[in-house]
């Protein structure tokens, strides 16, 4: 049904070195704030929105996620997974290969394993329709190395680094033209988007969007006021431990 979230991946096949030396026996997913692993966490987050059909790809330590899913029953959830173990293929390949998996259906949401956020997604996905966009990227002000950057109109039109002044789509920043925001590493996306993806092998989403963006409407949806927290590092990880509990 179109006007309702059903299914989301979760990106849970990463290798996960910030998080050494825990990632030398374990997956990232499986890292643990409060008693609840990252990808228990994130299940339940998508949950509250409804959405009861998750796919999770797996690489690193896969016979873990696995198993742990197994053992709780998905936490309610059907848990689908998509198996990168002979070659991880990054976030674009990643969803490319689970596409059969999705159940063509119109719109899904994507997302890390190891962020943990308070974003409505029900608001973000409002927003996603009314504006018919092929994907909403969810993003907020704040510093990062990497920056997509977005029209006046709130398309996006580009991405930068900051560290070695790369940028691709625009020339060049025009602080009159453009607004640059992080991303939060959670999208929606149309499965008209995902039918036009020709990359093959590894790749990435962003280089996906910044290839079609001239064709599709990709736009972002800010949430600079919500809780993002990337707790992809051990630090991050006890400082998340004292928010979500």
């Amino acid at each position: 049904m179109a006007n309702q979230l059903n299914t989301a991946m979760l990106f849970a096949a990463g290798l996960g070195t910030r998080l050494k030396p825990f990632t030398d026996n374990h997956p990232k997913a499986l890292a643990i704030v409060n008693n609840k692993t990252l990808l228990q966490r994130n299940i339940e987050y998508l949950q509250k929105f409804g959405i009861q059909n998750i796919v999770v790809n797996v690489h690193h330590f896969s016979n873990q996620i696995i198993d742990i899913i197994n053992e709780h029953k998905g936490w309610g959830a059907n848990v689908l997974i998509s198996d990168e173990t002979d070659e991880v293929l990054e976030t674009g390949g990643g969803l490319k290969k689970a596409i059969p998996l999705f159940n063509n259906e119109e719109n899904i949401v994507v997302m890390n394993v190891d962020i943990l956020t308070n974003l409505d997604l029900g608001k973000m996905y409002q927003y996603h329709l009314e504006n018919n966009a092929a994907a909403t990227l969810a993003v907020t002000k704040r510093e990062t190395s990497r920056y997509l950057i977005f029209s006046k109109e709130n398309k996006l039109v580009g991405w930068m680094n900051s560290t070695t002044n790369e940028i691709k789509g625009i020339t060049f920043f025009d602080k009159d033209l453009h607004r640059k925001f992080a991303f939060s590493g959670v999208h929606i996306i149309n499965k008209k988007l995902l039918q036009q993806i020709t990359q093959t092998g590894k790749f990435s989403m962003i280089d996906v969007y910044l290839n079609l963006m001239a064709e599709n409407e990709v736009i972002g949806f800010e949430h600079s006021a919500d809780l993002l927290l990337d707790v992809g590092t051990q630090k991050n990880i006890e400082f998340a431990e004292k928010i979500f509990v």
